[in-house]
């Protein structure tokens, strides 16, 4: 025994040694590895055992500057349990780290003027830095790592590169990432660069941000003060971010903390304010200071007194100032608002700036957010200076609305996005957590780099802590959008998953981080309801629920098999999540069968009422472990907001369970069976759906019990080619499923008819239709294509038979972008839009059984009219028919839109008709840009109402 366990410490020791080893090959995400704990030849010693190489930065560099130094020797010392000396003056040492930033450190200055650094390549660029190993580069010292920025930010993001690859995740105080330690750091000898990023200005805005972050702040910071801000910019920074738009609901940054502002400064943060508190203003101080109304045509003196105020406050910062004016509290203007109005406001604005912070008020940066109405006096002819930044919006829904053209791009100010991970508003809010499929972040914000709208990327992202993984992507994107290509969201999602927590588990925690976002996304949890997803067809209700149920059981495993310093930050970023929502998804189902089961008179409906109201309780002890347990209560309140039992756009007060519904069971046992999928009419005998010899599916019979008594049943096959996976049973309280699927060997060809008669005690017998379809041609080998199958041909759109290109443009995939599957779409996106039949196009094959006039559904992303004037056009054709043009955006009025981003696609019906029996093909034409389609549905009679559509049919290539 004794001998059984030293080997087992010996291999467990050895499994610590590999891991260990693995993660040392872990880096910053995206960028080239160059810390190592083995020394290559010429590498520099940061830290050997305990022998550290201190920190040298000159005191005469700029604060934030000095500041970060202090972090990455807190961060060196979280690695190796050893901090390393912090000096600003050299001293004779073997080695050195030279923190500085050009033009602004002596120690710099020297290693330039005695070229040991070459800084030619990011002088006077824009955040940019490098690190490099140099021997001998001052008297006394044999080696030095040497990180040299081109300004504050690029030498601060180079101090922080550094902490990351050694193993300090941006996450690791924001979400409890725990740090590998390690004895020894080793830096590769070499120049290691970045910059200049492809965005200037990338930032986050707090808001929506009550009750959850409002909540935590008041609780464990006393408000939103510089102790709680300070936390916020280097988080910021150390995702190589700069910018934020503070929060506002309730507070005012520059006035209920006076070092909020002064702090921002010093630590590298630029500052502004939201799409509608213009010149550095608070909403609320305005109602706390305003005097009259907010209102230009009444008000004008102390409106502009109020702005004066507030550029005057913070001339000395760094910041961004919002132009223009909305009506009060994030309202539109009044009706009689006009154009003129709104640009002599924006010219007051400017004169104020002018006078205030610099007479060349081109110089300093301005943004005009073109939010909701305010886009439409754009597009009416309002206009504003060119240096003012252009910042144009989404729709609330991730959904870009409009892009700058070809000679907006030559504007001086140029252009940005205002995009959102959280919002309040119509059609409903949504603040509780992530439902933001990296894929679609992509697909958007790949857009907005390509259209030329590169200067302000600002993502509203509520309460910050649910969204921490899209706000790392969103900000890595917005650095090096080139870094991150199309089909590579899966890899950043891996290293993020390594980084976290290690490679041994990075490939499933990526796996499950992609899916619970992608099952989010196909409808946001505030919009669940129990008439969702489908219980009668296509076994959809099911399927989703057990799509959540297997990643949040994936998760929970993963958790239990995690080291203890990690659950806490796993819980955070994984299992919490995943779980919660799959909690969610399944606590509406169960209520959908509750009320289904009662109509039905099923005894089992009162277990099923039992059932969502254990489940309502499990997920309230969650949300509680959440706030009251979770690394010893840290993030208390963080979720306090409320997410079940919405009955319009606002939240409710409280979380409520969905209703259930008891039945009062006879007092004898009485039988009742119901067939897959059937509606009536109830004068005919049940049928379930076709079987087919292609898709070979398995269908269910329910036995269930109207009474209190429990009973036995028999059920039979009137032919050998129906298999039943029982044939005999016990009815309770609980209802009994039998799985009825096909003996294909024995089927007959043709179209075979068959039933399964279930007979119980003192009941007459029941039977169930059975229908079995098995051609003779095609047969499911020579099948070549797709096949009709139960009145439809359902396709994912990355399943085409062929495809065709064009010299200018092609159709190409972008992966796991979609509710079910992958997606399709044109690239390059700048493409000028083409006339079919000289575009490309993809084809899909099929065999259909029933052709005629047939109803074509494209199931498309909500993409907007982010081109004006142009639509979202695509065409079809059958065969050589002539392509069908259709504007995906000829119907999208309110209530259009407003079921569009609900169920997160738009469906696009055309009519067609072809004739005969027999192979035809469906192709599928470019015309504009920007059209990214998920899924195709033909439908020759047989579609059933559902969410997600059919499940794919039957194809072979």
């Amino acid at each position: 025994m004794v001998l059984r366990n030293a080997s087992l410490l010996r291999l467990l020791a050895m499994s610590v040694v590999l891991i260990a080893s693995l993660t040392s090959q872990l880096h910053a995400l995206g960028q080239p590895h160059y810390v190592e704990d083995r020394c290559s030849p010429g590498c520099f010693p940061l830290a050997e055992q305990a022998t550290l190489a201190p920190i040298v930065v000159d005191s005469n560099d700029y604060p934030g500057v000095v500041r970060a130094a202090t972090d990455l020797q807190s961060d060196i010392s979280r690695v190796t349990s050893h901090s390393p000396a912090l000096l600003n003056r050299v001293s004779a040492q073997p080695d050195l780290i030279i923190v500085g930033t050009v033009d602004h450190s002596a120690l710099i200055q020297r290693l330039v003027e005695s070229k040991k650094i070459d800084v030619s390549d990011i002088k006077g660029k824009w955040e940019s830095f490098f690190l490099q190993v140099v021997d001998r580069p001052l008297p006394g010292v044999k080696r030095a790592l040497v990180i040299v920025g081109s300004d504050k930010r690029g030498t601060i993001y180079g101090i922080y590169d550094l902490s990351e690859q050694i193993g300090v995740s941006p996450w690791y105080w924001w979400a409890d990432v725990p740090v590998q330690q390690r004895d020894s750091l080793f830096i590769k000898p070499g120049k290691f660069a970045q910059g200049e990023p492809a965005v200037k200005y990338r930032g986050i805005f707090l808001n929506d941000e009550a009750p959850s972050l409002t909540g935590w702040v008041n609780e464990k910071f006393g408000g939103y003060n510089h102790q709680f801000y300070t936390k916020v910019f280097e988080l910021i920074l150390r995702m190589k971010g700069n910018y934020l738009w503070p929060a506002m609901w309730n507070s005012a940054f520059n006035e209920d903390d006076p070092l909020n502002p002064k702090l921002a400064d010093q630590y590298g943060i630029v500052m502004g304010t939201s799409h509608h508190e213009p010149m550095l203003r608070a909403q609320q101080e305005w109602k706390r200071h305003g005097t009259g109304p907010w209102d230009y045509t009444k008000n004008a003196d102390e409106l502009q007194k109020f702005w004066t105020e507030g550029v005057e406050r913070n001339k000395n910062y760094e910041s961004i100032i919002t132009l223009g004016m909305r009506g009060d509290g994030d309202m539109p203007m009044s009706k009689d608002a006009n154009i003129q109005l709104l640009e002599k406001i924006v010219a007051d604005q400017r004169k104020i700036i002018a006078e205030h912070v610099n007479p060349d008020v081109t110089k300093v940066p301005q943004d005009w957010a073109l939010y909701k109405e305010v886009q439409e006096y754009y597009e009416k002819g309002m206009r504003v200076p060119d240096d003012v930044t252009l910042l144009w919006s989404d729709d609330n829904w991730g959904n870009i609305r409009r892009l700058p053209t070809p000679e907006e791009r030559k504007r001086s100010g140029g252009a940005g996005v205002y995009y959102h991970f959280d919002y309040v508003g119509g059609p409903r809010n949504y603040k509780w957590l992530n439902t933001n499929p990296i894929t679609k972040v992509w697909e958007q914000m790949n857009l907005a780099y390509h259209y030329g709208a590169t200067r302000i990327w600002i993502v509203n992202v509520g309460d910050l802590k649910p969204m921490e993984f899209p706000i790392e992507f969103f900000l890595s994107f917005a650095w090096s959008p080139e870094r991150w290509p199309r089909n590579s969201t899966a890899e950043f999602t891996r290293l993020w998953a390594a980084r976290e927590f290690g490679p041994q588990y990075a490939d499933q925690i990526a796996s499950i981080m992609s899916r619970y976002t992608k099952y989010n996304g196909r409808r946001k949890p505030e919009l669940l309801d129990i008439t969702t997803y489908s219980l009668t067809d296509y076994q959809e209700a099911d399927r989703a629920a057990a799509d959540f149920q297997g990643i949040s059981d994936e998760a929970e495993q993963l958790y239990n098999r995690l080291p203890a310093n990690e659950r806490d930050a796993f819980f955070q970023l994984v299992l919490y999540p995943t779980k919660a929502s799959a909690q969610v998804l399944e606590l509406y189902v169960d209520a959908a069968k509750n009320q289904l089961y009662a109509t039905q008179g099923r005894v089992s409906a009162n277990q099923w009422a039992t059932r969502t109201r254990e489940l309502f309780k499990q997920h309230t002890e969650l949300n509680a472990y959440y706030n009251h347990t979770l690394a010893g209560g840290k993030w208390d309140h963080m979720m306090d907001q409320t997410h079940l039992g919405y009955t319009w756009w606002q939240e409710p007060p409280l979380d409520k369970m969905p209703s259930v519904t008891q039945v009062v069971p006879r007092e004898n046992a009485s039988m009742g069976i119901y067939a897959e999928g059937f509606a009536g009419p109830f004068y005919r005998p049940p049928a379930l759906p076709e079987f087919d010899v292609f898709t070979q599916q398995q269908h269910y019979i329910d036995v269930f019990n109207h009474g209190r008594e429990p009973f036995d049943f028999t059920a039979s096959a009137s032919d050998p080619w129906i298999l039943l996976s029982a044939t005999h049973g016990h009815v309770g309280t609980e209802d009994n499923r039998i799985w009825v699927s096909i003996d294909w060997s024995k089927v007959p060809q043709g179209t075979a008819d068959g039933t399964v008669t279930i007979t119980g005690p003192g009941e007459p017998e029941m039977k169930v239709n059975v229908v079995a379809l098995n051609p003779t041609e095609p047969t499911r080998d020579s099948l070549h294509g797709f096949v009709e199958t139960n009145g439809c041909v359902s396709i994912e759109s990355v399943h085409f038979t062929n495809k065709v290109d064009s010299p200018n443009a092609n159709w190409e995939s972008i992966d796991d972008l979609g509710r079910t599957l992958s997606s399709m779409s044109i690239f390059p996106v700048t493409a000028a839009s083409m006339t079919p039949p000289q575009s490309a196009h993809l084809e899909y094959r099929m065999y259909l059984f029933h052709p005629g006039n047939l109803n074509v559904e494209a199931i498309l992303d909500p993409t907007q009219n982010f081109v004006p004037g142009r639509g979202l056009r695509f065409a079809i054709s059958w065969d050589d028919q002539p392509p069908q043009v259709v504007d995906a955006l000829e119907h999208n009025d309110l209530h259009d839109w407003e079921e569009t981003v609900k169920d997160s696609v738009r469906m696009v019906a055309m009519k067609t008709k072809v004739e005969g029996i027999g192979y035809h093909t469906l192709k599928v034409w470019m015309v504009d840009p920007g059209v990214v389609l998920q899924k195709l549905v033909v439908d020759t009679g047989g579609v059933k109402p559902s969410y997600l559509g059919p499940p794919e049919s039957y194809f072979r290539k």
